[in-house]
């Protein structure tokens, strides 16, 4: 058996970046899957010289709770992904690094998204300035020893499976595991 692609038959948006494919199968059938067009994540694990992550904590309202995160967020249109991943670390922590670098990239669920994460590692993370938050945001900034971000994770205190799989990617560059 080949898998093939879905041959996409119309396409309608119900709202911007949001739209409805008529997709035909492979069997003949048709489908309507919803497919939501959003701009390109970047995700940063900022570790300090005290070998302490820079975590954030904020409400997010999908889940109406308060969390735990790594800093990231959206890549602007027309923004290197390397250069959003900085703005959006220097904005929600006041921490930069001279030793980002990307170290994975993921999606947020092929299925339905077409966007991608992207993984950075900030090595020798400093605080050098005031946060900057969008009018929406309400961010705390933590430091937090490795082993115990490890540990929350394990525990599931670290709720969004996209920043579970940056430490991943973290931990994997740092040869943190196997």
């Amino acid at each position: 058996m080949s898998l093939t692609p879905w041959k996409i038959l119309e396409s309608k948006y119900i709202r911007p970046r949001v739209r409805i494919d008529t997709v035909e199968l492979p069997n003949g059938k048709t489908f309507q899957p919803m497919v939501f067009e959003y701009r390109r994540w970047a995700t940063v694990f900022a570790l300090t010289e005290q070998n302490e992550v820079v975590l954030i904590r904020q409400y997010r309202h999908g889940a109406q709770n308060i969390v735990w995160e790594l800093p990231g967020g959206i890549v602007e249109d027309g923004e290197e992904v390397e250069a959003g991943a900085r703005r959006e670390l220097l904005e929600e922590t006041g921490y930069d690094s001279s030793d980002l670098i990307e170290i994975g990239r993921v999606s947020p669920n092929p299925a339905s998204h077409t966007n991608t994460v992207y993984a950075y590692f900030a090595g020798r993370a400093k605080f050098t300035q005031e946060q900057h938050l969008d009018e929406a945001e309400e961010i705390e900034v933590h430091l937090i020893p490795l082993d115990e971000v490890i540990a929350m994770a394990k525990r599931g205190e670290i709720p969004s499976a996209l920043h579970v799989a940056v430490l991943f990617h973290a931990l994997a560059h740092m040869n943190h595991i196997g």
